[in-house]
């Protein structure tokens, strides 16, 4: 038997909005050129640095001066954010306002940067609907470093057991399992609903 949840927990990438950067460079540069721009540049390794609370706009640009053979590319990620960061996965969304109607205090944990996510937020007025509130380029601190999901439990003040957290990636999932978080490995939105099913916090109606 499982500890009784006191808050759940998402990630907003590939849980609540895809994130699939290459399926958007395939349709602006084409997929010969994106495969070519994704071996010949550390892309992951950009998005680590803004996420961690490097500055949008002016790392893409230090970036694409530094790399001039692939600059354009660089630049799409910063000119084309709002296209590349979509679209939501709706069955997540409805999850999350079936929590809220019921009164399960649901938070945020994601890897964003301070910068970039006001312009996500935008566009997807759903992420206003947390009741706390934790993006690591605005901490400073990226998942799976402990000393982040450290700071969520001194925030929130719940016993780390209390908290169920949704992360599309195995190696978050176990940092957090390893402070005593109960964690789901999302895959598919109906094997989270089916969780959240589990644990008691939805009835089968509310989590189609």
């Amino acid at each position: 038997m499982t500890a009784r949840v006191q808050a759940v927990v998402f990630d907003i990438g590939n849980v609540l909005i895809e994130w699939q950067p290459e399926r958007h460079y395939d349709r602006v540069v084409g997929p010969d050129r994106r495969r070519a721009f994704f071996n010949g540049f550390d892309f992951f390794g950009l998005m680590d640095r803004i996420d961690v609370g490097a500055p949008f706009d002016e790392t893409v640009e230090a970036e694409a001066i530094r790399n001039p053979g692939w600059a354009a590319e660089i630049r799409i990620l910063r000119d084309d954010w709002s296209e590349m960061a979509r679209p939501a996965i709706p069955q997540s969304v409805r999850l999350l306002k079936s929590l809220k109607a019921r009164r399960v205090p649901v938070f945020v944990l994601s890897n964003f940067g301070a910068q970039n996510f006001p312009l996500t937020e935008a566009a997807f007025p759903f992420l206003r609907k947390f009741d706390r509130r934790y993006i690591s380029g605005e901490l400073g601190l990226i998942k799976p470093d402990p000393a982040i999901y450290a700071a969520v439990e001194a925030d929130c003040g719940l016993p780390p057991e209390s908290l169920l957290f949704a992360d599309d990636r195995a190696d978050n999932i176990a940092a957090a399992e390893a402070r005593g978080w109960q964690g789901h490995l999302f895959e598919h939105p109906q094997g989270w609903a089916d969780r959240l099913v589990a644990e008691g916090l939805l009835i089968r109606e509310e989590a189609q």
